[in-house]
């Protein structure tokens, strides 16, 4: 069952999504969904080199340019993101607050966060536990061009 945790990053979450420790993060995906034209939900996978915390109300997020997410953060402006790990499941809305800033292939948004959900086991569902995240292989190195343009996109003013 998910309680909400209000319309702010807790601190363990802001630390785990400003990226100060991204290295080891490398190599684990997280859903994001957005809203389509048909008001159908649309998922993408992003990963923690796309995700940038500024602070406790505010979360950057880099997609591709043309990638049907950006058209829907951008006409629509809302999305929800899914951390869903064996150290935490919370769910993340937020709105896009503005235009996306847009440098080659890349577009970035702004999400203002509205809301953080907390997903915890009832107690009759005993110790079920989320046991592994979403991983992929290899991870991408940070002397990557692509990862190297995606840091300085989050970090543009």
């Amino acid at each position: 069952m998910s309680r909400s945790l209000g319309p702010a990053l807790p601190p363990g979450l802001l630390a785990r999504l400003s990226q100060a420790d991204l290295p080891s993060l490398l190599g684990r995906a997280l859903p994001l969904v957005t809203l389509g034209p048909d008001g159908s939900l649309h998922p993408m996978l992003c990963t923690y080199l796309e995700l940038l915390a500024v602070d406790a109300r505010t979360l950057r997020l880099a997609v591709g340019a043309r990638s049907r997410s950006a058209r829907n953060l951008e006409e629509r402006g809302v999305g929800t993101l899914l951390l869903i790990e064996p150290e935490r499941t919370v769910y993340i809305k937020g709105r896009a607050s503005g235009p996306p800033l847009r440098r080659g292939n890349l577009a970035r948004f702004s999400l203002a966060i509205e809301d953080v959900l907390e997903d915890r086991p009832e107690e009759a569902e005993g110790d079920v536990r989320i046991v592994g995240g979403i991983t992929y292989a290899p991870p991408p190195s940070l002397d990557d061009a692509w990862a190297k343009d995606v840091l300085a996109t989050l970090r543009a003013d």
